[in-house]
């Protein structure tokens, strides 16, 4: 644990949301504050593959590393609590979310459309934006995983002014709110 520190996670954090809400940022400064590992499953994915998120897409299609996702998050559920960052469709899995809650808190970084939007535009490294009008295709993503996200313990609004740390810092308070944070 750093100097700074003075919470302990009594659990692993899952950072859960839409692409370009800011989990891999957010997750890395809640870490760096927690004194915790940080972790990304997509990472942890194409480490183990060998090959980006897209490439993996391309070549063995969504099912294929949704399957994969399921697999990583198993085994970085069950190592010493950390902040583990999550793909935007892992929480989407039925079972991903009961494995998430039987070692874990969910923590819904939630950010609106126009924010997700200014953050993913220019990015070439999501799948699932590869279509004739990325734009529609994330609003229909969006519309469609919102409800589910909303299933998470906590939720934390992204704001477009907030900086990567005072993200965190909200991230904490709503983690001693809900009980996961031991002095």
């Amino acid at each position: 644990m750093t100097a700074q520190t003075t919470h302990k996670l009594k659990h692993t954090v899952v950072l859960v949301g839409m692409m370009g809400a800011g989990k891999t940022a957010v997750g890395t400064a809640l870490a760096r504050s927690l004194g915790v590992p940080f972790l990304d499953s997509d990472e942890e994915i194409a480490r183990a593959a060998q090959m980006s998120v897209a490439e993996i897409f391309a070549r063995d299609g969504e099912t294929f590393f949704r399957a994969r996702e399921s697999e990583v998050l198993q085994r970085l559920l069950t190592t010493a609590p950390c902040v583990l960052s999550t793909g935007g469709g892992a929480f989407l899995a039925p079972q991903n979310r009961a494995m998430i809650a039987a070692h874990g808190v969910s923590v819904w970084l939630k950010a609106d459309m126009e924010l997700l939007w200014n953050r993913v535009r220019h990015k070439t490294t999501r799948p699932l934006l590869r279509t004739a009008d990325p734009k529609a295709t994330l609003r229909s993503l969006l519309d469609q995983r919102a409800p589910v996200y909303a299933l998470a313990d906590v939720a934390v609004e992204a704001e477009p002014d907030l900086s990567v740390e005072a993200m965190a810092a909200k991230v904490i308070d709503a983690l001693k709110v809900h009980g996961d944070l031991v002095e």
